[in-house]
């Protein structure tokens, strides 16, 4: 399974779009993260890996505009700081 393919199942993460074949990894990674439940979490995880979607969400994450609500910016600070290597 793609990511395209992930999004495309779960088009209420990315209300603002119908065109989920041109959606960027830091774009699906975004909604899941700040929409998703846990299970979308894990199967984005299982898809891209812990690593990169770390990498996409600090990279994103600490910008000076910044799209990730404060709870889930929050959370998953922590939860990839010790996680993801």
């Amino acid at each position: 399974m793609t990511i395209n393919d992930f999004i495309k199942k779960r088009p209420h993460l990315v209300w603002y779009t119908d065109n989920y074949d041109n959606l960027s990894p830091d774009s699906v990674v975004e909604a899941v993260l700040n929409y998703g439940n846990w299970d979308d979490v894990q199967k984005l995880i299982k898809i891209l890996g812990i690593n990169t979607t770390a990498k996409i969400f600090q990279k994103n994450s600490t910008q000076k505009r910044c799209n990730y609500r404060q709870r889930p910016k929050r959370y998953f600070t922590l939860y990839f700081k010790k996680y993801a290597s």
